[in-house]
C-alpha cells in the first residue's frame, strides 16, 4: 500500500480516523490494515522535502525572527531589551548603530551569537 499524492494522503488520514473511531484492537486484520495505512502515510510525508530555512543576513532581520518566535511587537522587544521604543526603532531601521550594552543584551536575552552581532552590526 502506498500514498502517492495529496488526495490519497487526505483519504488515508480520513480512513485512519475512521478506524480509530470504530476501534480495531483485537481484530488482527484491521490492526494490520491500520499499521500498513499509517506506514504509507508516514512514508509519503517523509518523502516531501522541507522548505529551506532562510537565515537572516542582517542583525535587524534576525531580531525580527526572534520577535516573531516570541510573538512580540517592536515595543515589547524594546521593553524586553530595556531600551526605549524610539531607540529600538532607530536601530531596526538602520538610523542608529548598536551599542556594546545592546549587543550584550542581544546575546544574553535573545541568544544571538556574539560572532553574528559583530559581523552584522
Amino acid at each position: 500500500m502506498t500514498v502517492q499524492n495529496w488526495a490519497e494522503h487526505k483519504a488515508a488520514l480520513q480512513e485512519l480516523d475512521q478506524l480509530i473511531l470504530d476501534g480495531f484492537e483485537g481484530n488482527t486484520e484491521r490492526e494490520a490494515h491500520f499499521a500498513q495505512l499509517a506506514l504509507a502515510v508516514e512514508t509519503f510525508e517523509d518523502s516531501i522535502p522541507l522548505m529551506p530555512i532562510r537565515v537572516p543576513e542582517t542583525l535587524p532581520g534576525l531580531i525580527q525572527v526572534k520577535m516573531a518566535e516570541r510573538q512580540m511587537k517592536q515595543k515589547d522587544m524594546a521593553t524586553f531589551l530595556d531600551i526605549s521604543a524610539a531607540r529600538f526603532s532607530e536601530f531596526m531601521n538602520g538610523k542608529r548603530r548598536i551599542t556594546i550594552d545592546l549587543a550584550k543584551k542581544l546575546y544574553e536575552r535573545l541568544d544571538i551569537s556574539p560572532e553574528f552581532i559583530l559581523k552584522k552590526a
